[in-house]
């Protein structure tokens, strides 16, 4: 019985990320490749734990406080009509660009400069955007990073140092740069203060539209029940003054329950198998005791 419901829980958080290729379903054929940043970073474990599913909904909240940003999805993305194919995709782009071999990082790199090559426009408030502005670059890209920075050292199962903190934020610059992302700053310290301080923030209707689909996306009730705590969970991490712009509140007691959530999802998946898969490329030493799920593999 136990087993069937650890199965059950790892079947409903997965099937949301199922509507996209499987990103690394042939990077056993790259066999030594290291890829971006290697069995030796910091970044492969901190996107491998289940907290990392609280860090992409946060991501995805902080980037809709710029009205820019956030104009550019709406104008010119299909999430309304493809949510779960958007957040596969999105999912798949970020796999492949921390565990892929680097034939699977250009591959993933060249999919996005492709996508965003038509994105522009002029945002609510009058401000001309295109996707590939450095600093509209910088800011998605970074605020990816923290959130998944932020959310591990509040929930993640293996415990980082001040050191691998700021490791994890320069290993990320180099997904970044790939992008022309810029500013990348290069401590936690300093992209907090980044985030936090942004001068370009405020409120959009671009905003309003991601906050409400965001606070309650067309998922399955189960699914819905589970993602809601994820939600409040990542809405606790984030900055006072952004979750302001953003109309967002906590609810009471959303780190704790979260934390007991993210730790739930950790005993029904282990970490991503996308990392072991990694490892097994590079010819690693692979820690059996944290995987549960087999990579799909061609």
């Amino acid at each position: 019985m136990i087993e069937e419901l650890r199965r059950r829980i790892a079947a409903s958080a997965t099937a949301p990320f199922a509507h996209a290729p499987y990103p690394l379903a042939h990077t056993l054929e790259h066999e030594g490749d290291p890829g971006l940043l290697g069995p030796g970073s910091v970044s492969w474990m901190v996107i491998a734990d289940s907290a990392a599913f609280v860090g992409g909904i946060r991501g995805l909240l902080v980037q809709a406080a710029h009205p820019e940003v956030v104009a550019g999805v709406g104008d010119h993305s299909r999430y309304r009509e493809d949510p779960l194919g958007r957040l596969s995709r999105t999912s798949a782009y970020i796999g492949a660009t921390t565990f892929g071999a680097m034939p699977e990082v250009e591959q993933a790199i060249r999919q996005v400069q492709r996508i965003h090559r038509p994105v522009r426009g002029v945002s609510s408030r009058g401000v001309q955007y295109t996707a590939d502005d450095p600093g509209f670059s910088a800011w998605v890209h970074n605020a990816l990073t923290d959130s998944f920075l932020s959310t591990h050292l509040a929930y993640g199962g293996i415990p980082i140092s001040p050191s691998e903190a700021d490791r994890f934020v320069v290993e990320q610059t180099r997904i970044g740069a790939l992008l022309g992302a810029d500013p990348m700053p290069e401590t936690r310290a300093e992209l907090s203060s980044w985030i936090q301080n942004h001068p370009d923030l405020a409120p959009s209707p671009g905003m309003d539209e991601a906050v409400d689909f965001l606070t309650d996306p067309p998922l399955p009730l189960g699914v819905k029940l589970g993602y809601r705590v994820l939600l409040e969970a990542a809405i606790v991490t984030i900055p006072e003054r952004i979750r302001d712009i953003l109309g967002v509140t906590p609810a009471l007691g959303a780190a704790t329950v979260g934390r007991s959530a993210v730790a739930g999802l950790r005993w029904a998946l282990g970490y991503s198998p996308s990392w072991r898969l990694a490892l097994e490329r590079c010819h690693h030493e692979v820690p059996e005791r944290l995987f549960k799920q087999r990579p799909r593999v061609v």
